[in-house]
């Protein structure tokens, strides 16, 4: 069953943030073009911490020589006004280790369908 986080908005705020600090050390031009880089280079932790709703899918046994046990987990999230649903590996303590896959969404009401019906 899928569980509820509150953190709607986290990572909206948190990007905010990120912009914001880049455009004082950078420039208003560069702030943006290099938060879109730091949301690539750290993609599935800015993902998990964005998420609204997740369920977790079973256990990932891609790996025979993993020193630590990950499950797949679905969420449902949204950054910058970009809805999402993606597979998350994500250890015990709750921490995401990568991203398997994930589809991007225009509306709230498509994310929610793709994250009932997967």
């Amino acid at each position: 069953m899928a569980q509820l986080v509150s953190i709607s908005g986290a990572a909206d705020r948190v990007m905010a943030a990120l912009v914001s600090g880049l455009e004082i050390e950078f420039g208003r031009q560069a702030g943006a073009a290099l938060a879109e880089r730091f949301l690539e280079a750290e993609e599935a932790d800015f993902h998990w911490e964005a998420r609204v709703l997740e369920r977790w899918l079973g256990c990932y046994h891609g790996v025979e020589e993993a020193e630590i046990d990950l499950d797949r987990v679905r969420i449902i999230g949204q950054i910058g006004g970009r809805w999402f649903v993606a597979v998350m590996l994500v250890d015990g303590d709750g921490n995401a280790h990568g991203m398997l896959g994930k589809r991007n969404f225009r509306s709230a009401q498509q994310a929610r369908r793709a994250f009932a019906d997967a």
